[in-house]
């Protein structure tokens, strides 16, 4: 990652000089300018990654020179900075597009703070530029993807059992990729030409799950016109994937013991037992060890299925992943239906940010309904799925609440406020202004209004109609 740069705008020269000074500690590359007229000139022959902007200039106003850099310059991360700040220029520029505020005077570890968040997000836009790039020049497989600390471990204990012949037992949440971790030991071990066969134990009727794993002859039961080899005997040298185990019945589960230790199953109806080749791999979401202890799960047959046992972390675990991921499953839709798409700066920093309870598989389908809801080649915050949604919402309420909050608190600190006339507002006068002052600063915007103030929607809406006030005008 090559050095950043920072601009700081300040006329100043005090603050100015100490706040350079502070960056070039830092480890950035430092410019500083009194006026917009000078900022502007700076913008203009040299990048800047890292804009420090007092709102108050001689020449013009911060706010001004905010806009056009989000305009010209989208890539530079902006902190404003301001002794006059109020309610109200702090939301509209962190509206327009500010990354973080500074109130003067501010000490050395808020400036410090301040400049490492801002010079974190810009090498994370940094990186997802270089991400996308490279993956699209790379082929697209349905392997394993994650370069994390979290997975590269995995990686490490997957080389070894590979080419090993013991049970594995992959644990990892619902969405995790516990197939793909399993399709990669056999298809990366000795039998790779032999057969995987998935088994989905919580998808199977009981009644028919020991004919399936363990086959039947003809005859054996009411429907069983011809025999049927099971799974354990079909796959042969290869690799049977008992997914979610944790929801085999229990008398299966002894059978199913007794076929590992004896390397033969015995078909249902039959006399004669046959003997087994296949390794099994088993995953569940469930917590094995606790259902052990509550006679859900045989013991002995846990510790024959925990010779190794792997552990795929959450996708919240390994959030480093999660642009990869996204890219990755973009260039698999891009080959399936030919049109290339990427995700947009704001969308990927979103992705990071959200946890994805349903893990891999929830981020695919994210990628899969924004591609299909999109109407460009670039996928923004709009198309993305309404959970992540609800989440801009929250980061852009953050962004506001402060500013807001203190307003509110003031109003609601005082019982009574004396008017230049002299006389005593009342709190129904207080509380309507603080509605009205806080929808004016959030441009009309009244749903994150009422989630800033406290209250419902419909109290707002009804408050609004007591006032007689149909629409409020954005400042």
């Amino acid at each position: 990652m090559p050095e950043l740069h920072v601009l700081v705008v300040d006329d100043d020269t005090s603050v100015r000089h100490a706040c350079c000074s502070i960056a070039e500690k830092m480890g950035f590359a430092v410019a500083g300018a009194d006026s917009v007229a000078q900022a502007r000139q700076i913008l203009k022959h040299r990048k800047i990654d890292v804009l420090l902007l007092d709102l108050k200039l001689p020449d013009g106003g911060g706010l001004t020179l905010l806009e056009q850099v989000k305009m010209l310059y989208p890539d530079t991360a902006v902190v404003v900075m301001t002794a006059f700040a109020t309610v109200s220029s702090a939301v509209e520029a962190m509206r327009i597009g500010a990354r973080d505020y500074l109130t003067k005077p501010f000490a050395l570890e808020e400036m410090t703070t301040v400049l490492e968040r801002a010079g974190q997000r810009v090498h994370f836009d940094h990186e997802s530029r270089l991400l996308r790039e490279r993956l699209r020049s790379q082929k697209d497989t349905d392997g394993l993807v994650g370069r994390s600390p979290e997975m590269e471990k995995l990686y490490r204990i997957l080389s070894k059992v590979a080419f090993s012949t013991h049970p594995v037992l992959i644990l990892g949440e619902s969405g995790t990729g516990k197939e793909v971790v399993a399709r990669s030991i056999h298809f990366n071990g000795p039998n790779a030409d032999k057969p995987f066969v998935p088994v989905d134990c919580g998808s199977l009727v009981p009644s028919l799950i020991e004919s399936e794993l363990f086959g039947h002859v003809k005859g054996a039961f009411t429907g069983a016109d011809r025999a049927k080899e099971g799974l354990l005997a079909a796959a042969g040298g290869g690799t049977v994937f008992l997914d979610e185990i944790g929801e085999l019945p229990l008398d299966l589960q002894a059978k199913l013991l007794r076929a590992l230790q004896e390397k033969e199953v015995r078909p249902v109806g039959a006399t004669q037992a046959k003997p087994i080749s296949a390794r099994v791999l088993a995953a569940t979401n469930r917590d094995l060890t606790a259902m052990v202890e509550q006679g859900k799960f045989r013991k002995d047959l846990f510790f024959r299925l925990n010779v190794v046992n792997l552990r795929i972390p959450p996708l919240r675990e390994r959030r480093g992943d999660i642009p990869l991921l996204a890219m990755h499953f973009l260039a698999r839709m891009e080959k399936e239906t030919g049109v290339e798409r990427t995700l947009s700066d704001d969308s990927l920093r979103l992705m990071a940010d959200y946890d994805w309870p349903g893990n891999v598989r929830e981020l695919e389908n994210a990628i899969e309904r924004a591609c299909a809801l999109s109407s460009g080649p670039v996928l923004h915050l709009g198309d993305m799925p309404t959970q992540l949604q609800d989440l801009r919402m929250q980061r852009k309420a953050e962004a506001v609440s402060e500013p807001v909050a203190a307003e509110i608190a003031a109003v609601e600190s005082v019982r009574g406020v004396l008017t230049r006339d002299g006389e005593i507002v009342s709190i129904a006068e207080m509380e309507k202004q603080a509605i009205l002052n806080t929808i004016h600063q959030l441009k009309g915007d009244k749903l994150l209004a009422a989630k800033l103030l406290g209250i419902g929607k419909t109290t707002l809406y009804r408050k609004l109609k007591e006032y007689g006030i149909a629409d409020v005008p954005a400042e």
